[in-house]
């Protein structure tokens, strides 16, 4: 998950290596997600019917090309291809490796597992920008060296996959692929639709992070330093990972509320660091935002993985998936378009503002009609 994320800080250097717009870098951000949901819609209960171990190793071979198509990059085309294999990886990772972490765990361990599986896709999606940061501020080839590095981690990945225990005991002889849409099972629909929403609306600050904060840190704030780019983006995803180890203190039914006002909260100072052009004001958005963001994921996750039945649950944990990455997506570009109008701070804070009503409409309504987690 590291990898999908490690551009993060060095899209300036692309930029100015290659030529182009702020609405292009978040496009080839929006790549990547929309590979992760065409994953998702297409394969999203694939490893129910071919096992875990195969689509997981899959999703690595997938993840290493992206980093070759980096490493040898030339151009926005493999920009744009390294963008969509790293979504295709992403998005076969999201709703396999939960579910595998999930049926690994030993009886009585659930709660743990669920942290496992979530923290590790939020802790590695926040390792990529600190890494790749770092290794470009202060190493020599700071478009190469972060990928090859990237790809080192893909094959010790891969080994300690293959050596997996399969979890899926009657995989499919001849497994197909099919279009399987948004369906979820019947018993989880209840569950679903507040879950979805806060996803969507936490993946819109994760987007707003890795797509445009390092834009408006380098333009607005004259933050040139990468390592200090990197970091902020590392400190929204380290607070989700916070968040989401907090739900076993308050409950699933009280996780998804109170994850949504801490997520407000966090937007509106993410917002007042736009209009002051503060650098700590929006460290605090990021920590505060990542914390109910992290908090709100976990606790939807986990209603749906209680409440979906085994044969059912990568189908619904990809899903789950698919709303996030569409929140992901969809608002940075938004933000992106608008920013060639008003300016990257008028974009900024039209977006925050946005979200903070969709994420107030559903805390308020998850506040009134807890989801069922039975």
């Amino acid at each position: 998950m590291a990898g999908t994320t490690l551009p993060t800080p060095l899209y300036g250097l692309y930029r100015q290596e290659i030529g182009f717009s702020e609405l292009m870098v978040t496009v080839v951000f929006a790549v990547y997600a929309l590979g992760v949901i065409a994953v998702l819609l297409l394969a999203g209960n694939f490893s129910d019917q071919a096992g875990r171990r195969p689509v997981l190793l899959l999703a690595l071979g997938f993840s290493a090309a992206s980093a070759l198509c980096f490493l040898f990059e030339g151009g926005l085309p493999l920009l744009f291809i390294g963008r969509l294999l790293s979504g295709f990886a992403a998005g076969l990772f999201s709703g396999t490796a939960t579910a595998t972490v999930m049926e690994l765990a030993p009886r009585g361990h659930e709660a743990r597992a669920g942290f496992a599986a979530t923290a590790a896709n939020m802790g590695g999606l926040g390792c990529g920008p600190p890494l790749s940061g770092l290794l470009a501020q202060y190493a020599s080839h700071p478009l190469r060296l972060p990928f090859l590095v990237h790809l080192t981690l893909v094959a010790a990945a891969s080994v300690l996959t293959w050596f997996l225990p399969e979890t899926v005991t009657h995989r499919a002889r001849r497994p197909r692929l099919r279009p399987q849409g948004l369906k979820v099972p019947p018993e989880v629909r209840g569950v679903f639709g507040p879950a979805a929403l806060v996803a969507f609306s936490g993946f819109a600050l994760l987007g707003l992070f890795t797509a445009v904060a390092p834009a408006f840190l380098a333009q607005t704030l004259g933050e040139q330093n990468l390592a200090v780019t990197g970091a902020v983006v590392f400190a929204v995803f380290l607070a989700s990972t916070v968040g989401q180890s907090l739900l076993g203190t308050l409950g699933v039914r009280r996780a998804l509320p109170v994850g949504c006002l801490v997520l407000v909260a966090g937007l509106v100072l993410v917002g007042l660091s736009l209009l002051f052009e503060s650098l700590g004001l929006l460290v605090a958005g990021a920590l505060c935002g990542g914390l109910g963001q992290g908090l709100a994921f976990r606790a939807g996750m986990t209603a749906l993985t209680g409440a979906a039945p085994p044969e059912s649950r990568g189908g619904t944990i990809s899903a789950f998936f698919v709303a996030a990455y569409i929140g992901i997506s969809l608002p940075v570009v938004g933000v992106g378009a608008l920013a060639v109008g008003i300016g990257l701070r008028g974009a900024g804070l039209t977006f925050t503002g946005c979200v903070i009503v969709l994420v107030a409409c559903v805390g308020l309504y998850v506040l009134r009609r807890p989801p069922r987690t039975e």
